[in-house]
């Protein structure tokens, strides 16, 4: 499968320009974090701590109305400062754009150029424009370089989600059910289309299966306008696909003797091992305590039981 990107130069290249430009003139605010990995059933899970997160400046109304307002599109018409490129070259269907507020250097997003809500479910040309970026940046830097790109995407109330608009963000043994299948070199459109269907079925399945056994525990997201009925997180590289149904959005944080420090949202960079904090009492206790992050991660997902083998067959 390929796609002809249509960019001026490398992705790569066009990315790091972008952003370093963008850095320098302030059009975007890179938050530093402080990182440590834990172990987590033998393997490395980072931890990072970012406060000026917690001072994001959030969407605000002007005045309060009883008619709720259309939340904006952060993709609509995105900054020539934080644009990267427009994709494909002809008839261009999705953006590349920077994440305004990284705590990642060079974070950036894919988005649709026709607003589709991300509690839909994504359609064959979002995974071949991700494919695309993937592939382009690996044969960049080459296969299996460090500078490998991971995607991810987050559907439903409790994914993670912090857009209303469809997107695919480029940034181990999990304690909660999962869907995984290998990626074939140079897939064709259907069949990593097929690949997505196949998980996000099993994940669904899962979930009503869960349901039925743990009644008033969760709900079925409304199908209206043609919404998933649940939440999930999608991982994506050249080499694998992941799909973890979600339960919660995140999980409430208890000392030893019940008093609460705080509550923590993941979203579906828990799939590349790693998460991310505002709160300096999160931090020390989720540093301290790694039996504290399998809580964590436990609460978000359905229990590792309804991960079964005969439950996808790819």
């Amino acid at each position: 499968m390929s796609m002809l990107l249509g960019l001026q130069q490398p992705l790569s290249g066009l990315v790091e320009s972008k952003y370093d430009a963008a850095k320098s003139s302030d059009s975007l605010v890179f938050s530093s974090t402080e990182l440590t990995e834990l172990r987590l059933s033998g393997i490395s899970f980072q931890l990072r701590y970012c406060p000026a997160l917690a001072k994001k400046p959030q969407h605000e109304n002007a005045k309060p109305s009883k008619v709720p307002a259309k939340k904006p599109d952060p993709f609509d018409n995105p900054p020539e400062d934080l644009l990267i490129g427009e994709i494909p070259n002809k008839q261009p269907t999705h953006v590349l754009v920077l994440n305004k507020y990284p705590v990642i250097p060079q974070h950036f997003i894919l988005a649709t150029k026709i607003n589709k809500q991300q509690t839909h479910l994504l359609e064959q040309d979002d995974l071949v424009a991700t494919y695309a970026c993937l592939r382009a940046w690996e044969s960049e830097h080459g296969a299996g370089g460090e500078k490998r790109l991971f995607a991810f995407f987050n559907s439903g109330e409790h994914s993670g989600a912090s857009q209303g608009s469809k997107e695919l963000r480029a940034l181990p043994k999990l304690p909660f059910t999962h869907f995984a299948a290998p990626v074939p070199v140079s897939p064709i459109p259907s069949h990593l289309f097929k690949l997505y269907t196949d998980l996000y079925e099993a994940a669904a399945s899962a979930v009503r299966s869960y349901i039925r056994s743990h009644p008033g525990d969760l709900e079925l997201h409304s199908g209206e306008g043609g919404a998933a009925p649940i939440s999930y997180n999608l991982a994506f590289t050249t080499a694998g696909m992941i799909i973890c149904p979600r339960k919660k959005e995140g999980g409430l944080l208890r000392r030893d003797d019940g008093t609460e420090v705080g509550s923590v949202a993941l979203n579906g960079t828990i799939l590349a091992g790693t998460l991310m904090v505002k709160d300096e009492g999160e931090w020390a206790l989720l540093k301290n305590d790694n039996g504290k992050l399998n809580e964590l991660l436990r609460a978000v997902g359905l229990p590792q039981e309804y991960t079964t083998i005969d439950s996808i067959k790819l």
